[in-house]
């Protein structure tokens, strides 16, 4: 078999490609040169980018075996996320990658604000000596307001105590109880901006969010206030942020990110530089080696967990989080399930139901949604389904898509099933387990149906009147056929009534033989399972 191509488009730290390690066939482009990066992505199955390559509509279309955009960083605005996700390309990025990094460039343009570091150092090195033309002031009793208390804003908190500040925060998705930790003051955005001598803006970049510092929010603040922005351009309104500066509105702000990088020339970015009270650098937050060498690492190994056919934490575009080792035996079980039951369904699927029992109930089991939807289209839709666009094909087929869990399994440690309403009006429910040190994947459930039998890649389900000599009519009509019978099993519910046998084939039953079957026997269903792995 042929290694999976991996195309690394930007230039990575040396640790990136060990962290890929051997089993993949590294190839590299110049991401910026469009044509040869849309003729190297006609074979890729992983694409590793930063900040300059683009992967837009336009790329992913001519990526057809593409499984995974990989981004060394935080941002994905080089992304088309929508287009990714619609074609069941995974997004990955690595968002923790740079978070002290970025923390200590905030630190770093507060107290160059403060202390007017930049001005005083192109001064003394164009030969003049001003110390009184360089007066600061001091952090100490200060206020500080940081917009977006995530990780990021965690960390600048944590290390601006040590200058013995006040720190307040506006963000509507962090509870009092975590702020009260972290020794942050929650308020409303304009008492924030009202009250704080240094405000620093940790949002991610939406339309809500872009342009959310503007000329009302800087008439709002303290005319010796200074602003950051080391986050995402946009965030700030730049035309409103020079008004300010020019007018006296407010004293500074130190600059980062700006809306066009580089900023274009005759712009309001480009005017910004040249202020005497802004101190700019040119999108450093991540700039560090460290940063560098942790996000290369980071999604090196996403890409191969995804090419693995596993679950990555760290992807934008698919529900989930970190998944635990007890949990993560179940999702090729389920995978597994979710082919069954479409295998099984007599109609289009309306309403599906996750159900998991046990044990299981104790741990995060959202992956197992993720994965019933991705057994349950695998077989029946034209594209390739993944964890990404299984929840989209869901949506569109306007699947109404359940997780229940609860501690009630009397007879395994978990059982997993898989109810569903089908558009006839009719039912269906699968239900598998684990056992034993091994972790065998069991079928042992089929409707009302009590089964016990190892998920194979081939079988056969019958429904059919329980009367003497069934087993035997199939058994011969297979056995003249050249199909081995691997492992069986039988329930029924009261003698007389309906049968239901599960057979386990070494090899696919041809079409032809199946009808003769089912015929003989008189069958209310006969379906054939091939299980396909991911």
């Amino acid at each position: 078999m042929p290694k999976p191509v991996v195309l690394i488009a930007e230039e990575l730290s040396p640790a990136t490609i060990d962290a890929l390690g051997p089993d993949f066939d590294v190839r590299n482009v110049d991401g910026t040169d469009r044509p040869a990066l849309l003729s190297a992505l006609a074979d890729a199955n992983a694409v590793l980018i930063r900040s300059a390559t683009k992967i837009d509509a336009e790329a992913i279309a001519a990526a057809p075996v593409l499984k995974v955009v990989a981004r060394a960083g935080v941002g994905l605005d080089n992304v088309d996320i929508k287009t990714a996700t619609t074609a069941g390309v995974m997004v990955v990025n690595a968002p923790t990658s740079n978070i002290i990094s970025a923390a200590e460039l905030t630190v770093g343009h507060i107290l160059s604000l403060a202390r007017r570091i930049p001005a005083a150092h192109a001064s003394l090195s164009g030969g003049a000596w001003k110390r009184s033309s360089y007066t600061g002031t001091e952090l100490f009793e200060k206020t500080v307001g940081i917009i977006g208390l995530g990780r990021i804003g965690a960390l600048i908190t944590a290390r601006l105590q040590a200058f013995d500040v006040r720190v307040i925060a506006y963000d509507p998705y962090v509870t009092s109880a975590r702020a009260q930790q972290l020794g942050v003051q929650l308020v409303t955005l304009d008492e924030l901006l009202a009250q704080s001598d240094f405000v620093t803006i940790h949002m991610p970049k939406t339309p809500e969010t872009t342009g959310m510092i503007g000329a009302e929010q800087f008439k709002i603040m303290k005319p010796t206030a200074y602003v950051v922005n080391v986050a995402r351009g946009g965030l700030i309104d730049e035309e409103a942020l020079h008004a300010a500066l020019t007018a006296g509105e407010i004293a500074g702000a130190g600059l980062d990110v700006f809306t066009s990088e580089p900023p274009a020339e005759g712009g309001t970015a480009a005017a910004l530089l040249g202020l005497p009270n802004v101190v700019v650098t040119p999108h450093l937050g991540a700039s560090t080696e460290e940063a560098q060498e942790k996000a290369g690492v980071s999604v090196a190994k996403s890409v191969r967990l995804a090419l693995g056919g596993e679950l990555v934490p760290d992807a934008v575009n698919v529900a989930g989080g970190v998944i635990d080792p007890y949990v993560r035996p179940g999702i090729p079980l389920v995978e597994k399930l979710g082919q069954i039951f479409s295998a099984l369904a007599r109609s289009p699927l309306t309403s599906l139901d996750v159900e998991v029992h046990g044990e299981l109930q104790a741990y995060d089991v959202s992956v197992l949604k993720l994965a019933a939807l991705k057994g349950v289209f695998t077989n029946i839709v034209s594209e390739t389904v993944s964890y990404v666009n299984a929840p989209l094909l869901a949506e569109q087929r306007g699947v109404e898509v359940r997780l229940l869990v609860d501690d009630d399994s009397p007879e395994y440690r978990n059982v997993i099933t898989l109810r569903g309403a089908l558009s006839d009006g009719s039912q269906l429910a699968i239900s598998g387990t684990l056992t034993g040190p091994k972790q065998v994947e069991k079928l042992v459930g089929i409707n009302d149906y009590a089964i016990e039998l190892p998920i194979e890649t081939n079988h056969v389900v019958m429904l059919y009147t329980d009367r003497p000599g069934i087993v035997a009519i199939y058994g011969q009509k297979f056995g003249e056929a050249g199909i081995n019978i691997a492992g069986m099993q039988i329930a029924r519910q009261t003698a007389g009534g309906q049968a239901l046998s599960v057979l386990t084939v070494d090899s696919p039953v041809p079409d032809a033989l199946l009808d003769e079957v089912s015929t003989a026997i008189q069958a209310d269903l006969f379906r054939q399972i091939e299980i396909t792995e991911s």
